[in-house]
């Protein structure tokens, strides 16, 4: 797997380079080198080629300007900036959460297509004071074309182009719903990447130019970010709307907390063909966790005497959630405190059920209309951990962020 390569910071923003980054880079100086050569005989290469890769930075100089509009708007607001990423396509922001409202939403993301109007502006103005065939004011002129098509085409409403953003912004704003906001802006971006992938499949098939290969690499990309933000959305929906109460099992055994330590031993840790997890209870109450770990410090004399009260662990003092705590804030927790399983909790402050991360991918499945086996749901019981790419913590802190606001 490939991993950017962290070259600085700006205003402590980390700044990388993925390696697709370096073939752009040497396609646009190969290409406006050519050009160049052409159009200004009188250059001579050296100026010519020396332009055209000055030309390459100076792109993605301005890819990283429009990026940056983003992270420092975004950070105005309180959001944490993780990096700034520059690729093939051009760059990404790595931003940490969603803006809180609709309205500041559409300020982050109007702020990359401003930075780049204004480079546009300021670069079209610039080109004019130059001498018209001087290397600097072809750049000049080159790129301010280039500003102000990337703005254009960054307005155009569907995700992951920032007029999709501006587009979720809106429908946030108009219904109230964000998830229906990104639904929406996600599915026109579905329909535009269809469409760059049909128009330039086309455009090869009937002019034979290399040109609609572009395009329909253009048209994956945004197709694929737009099923991904679809997909992340059902995913944050389904972490908000589906409760402790919903992915709890009855996994777990409730014993006598008046038995001796002998018996407990006897009757059930000699006979458990696996680790289990017991909760103690008296007099119709339950007592708490019993930590069978604990049996091993307590002299064996002594267990026909001692009670099973002597390794339990009060309610009160491990980890619990309630039946009606969202499913975000349990993996949440899970991953926080580093949590092998979670106690469930009725109203009544009764043990209901217990959860660990395998209950938690089994109820996601049902309600995702996901294919897991059972085994791969024993094996994450096991192991502890969810499969590989499975980012369900990150995404789970930013469901709940989510509910923090719209409550």
């Amino acid at each position: 797997m490939k991993r950017s390569l962290q070259v600085g910071s700006l205003f402590g923003i980390p700044l990388a380079i993925d390696p697709s980054w370096f073939l752009i880079v040497a396609l646009v100086t190969f290409a406006e080198g050519l050009t160049w050569q052409e159009l200004y005989p009188n250059w001579g290469p050296l100026l010519a080629w020396g332009a055209g890769l000055a030309m390459a930075l100076l792109l993605f100089t301005s890819v990283l300007l429009h990026e940056l509009g983003h992270s420092l708007v975004a950070r105005s607001q309180g959001i944490q900036v993780n990096s700034i990423t520059l690729f093939l396509f051009g760059g990404i922001a790595s931003i940490e959460e969603e803006s809180k409202t609709p309205g500041q939403a559409f300020q982050v993301a109007i702020a990359g297509p401003a930075v780049s109007i204004g480079l546009w502006l300021l670069l079209g103005f610039g080109a004019q004071l130059l001498p018209t065939t001087s290397p600097a004011a072809v750049l000049c002129q080159s790129l301010a074309g280039i500003n102000l098509v990337v703005a254009l085409f960054n307005l155009i409403p569907g995700l992951p182009l920032d007029g999709g953003q501006i587009l979720k912004a809106a429908v946030w704003k108009a219904t109230g719903d964000r998830f229906k906001g990104v639904h929406w802006a996600a599915k026109a971006g579905q329909v535009l990447g269809w469409l760059a992938i049909a128009l330039g499949v086309a455009t090869v098939l009937w002019t034979s130019s290399l040109n609609g290969l572009w395009l329909a690499l253009l048209g994956w990309f945004g197709l694929r970010n737009a099923y991904t933000y679809d997909r992340v959305t059902d995913l944050q929906e389904t972490l908000l709307n589906t409760k402790a109460a919903d992915a709890m099992t009855r996994e777990f055994r409730v014993i006598d907390a008046e038995m001796t330590l002998r018996q407990f031993a006897d009757e059930y840790l000699l006979s458990e063909s696996r680790d289990a997890t017991y909760f103690a209870a008296s007099d119709g109450r339950y007592r708490g966790l019993v930590r069978p770990t604990e049996l091993s410090s307590t002299e064996r004399s002594q267990w026909e005497t001692t009670t099973v009260h002597a390794l339990v662990q009060p309610l009160s003092e491990i980890p619990t959630v309630q039946e009606a705590t969202p499913l975000a804030e349990v993996i949440k927790q899970l991953e926080d405190e580093h949590l092998p399983q979670i106690t469930v909790l009725s109203p009544a402050d009764a043990v209901a059920g217990v959860i660990d991360r395998g209950d938690v991918v089994r109820a996601l499945a049902g309600k995702l209309n996901l294919q897991v086996s059972e085994t791969e749901i024993q094996r994450i019981k096991e192991s502890g951990s969810y499969p590989p790419g499975l980012q369900l913590q990150a995404i789970a802190n930013a469901t709940k962020a989510l509910s923090t606001q719209n409550s």
